[in-house]
């Protein structure tokens, strides 16, 4: 269709004013920390979606079933970082990764945010889904207990990458916890394969948002 044009795209991105690349600042407090966010107008990982906000909340009144404390956390397609800095708040050892143009605003929201407290020093890293993992992530060396992913699936192409970057870093023993606002039968289709490929279960789910959290781990053979 013509709105997906990318010649459309173009002239709306033009459009958009260019005065300031931020929106005011977003607060937060989770786990009896104010936590202060810069959003951008810039990339959609620069924005706080429904389903880290469900995560947090959910890492925060469920200590005791998923304590987070001294553990190794990897966050994929951790956007504006709030859910990174919240699981840093409960004592993880946190990766946040994001593509390269979202970086910036990231690590600024993550510095900021944790530079005071007593904690492990979190890191945020480049992850582009499907490319150069064992590169840049390589198996021997890297292992988590936790990997997190918040609205990472809305109508866009890289699903399949998405899809095999999950594979990747779920290991035996690790839990993957993914909350998304499910709008598009892309999400459900997704959904299901993520269920053909993992043990699946879904955790809770917030009608007002829309937002399913579902808890993956490896099957065992």
């Amino acid at each position: 269709s013509l709105a997906g044009s990318p010649v459309t795209l173009k002239i709306l991105q033009n459009w958009v004013p260019r005065v300031s690349h931020y929106f005011d600042k977003e607060h937060y407090t989770y786990v009896g920390h104010q936590i202060v966010i810069q959003e951008s107008i810039e990339h959609f990982g620069a924005v706080v979606w429904p389903g880290a906000l469900a995560l947090s909340q959910y890492l925060e009144s469920n200590q005791e079933q998923f304590n987070l404390k001294d553990k190794k956390v990897l966050e994929i397609g951790a956007g504006t970082g709030l859910l990174s800095i919240v699981a840093c708040i409960l004592g993880a050892h946190v990766t946040a990764t994001d593509l390269p143009e979202v970086l910036d605003n990231l690590s600024y929201n993550i510095s900021r945010n944790t530079q005071n407290l007593n904690m492990h020093k979190p890191e945020v890293r480049k992850l582009v889904w499907g490319e150069d993992l064992n590169e840049d992530f390589p198996m021997s060396t890297y292992h988590y207990d936790f990997i997190l992913a918040t609205d990472v699936v809305y109508h866009h192409g890289a699903l399949d990458p998405l899809l095999a970057t999950m594979v990747y870093f779920c290991k035996p023993g690790t839990v993957l916890l993914w909350a998304n606002k499910f709008r598009f039968s892309t999400d459900y289709e997704f959904l299901e394969k993520v269920s053909n490929v993992f043990n699946t279960t879904i955790l809770a789910e917030f009608p007002e948002s829309n937002v399913k959290l579902l808890k993956a781990t490896v099957r065992k053979n």
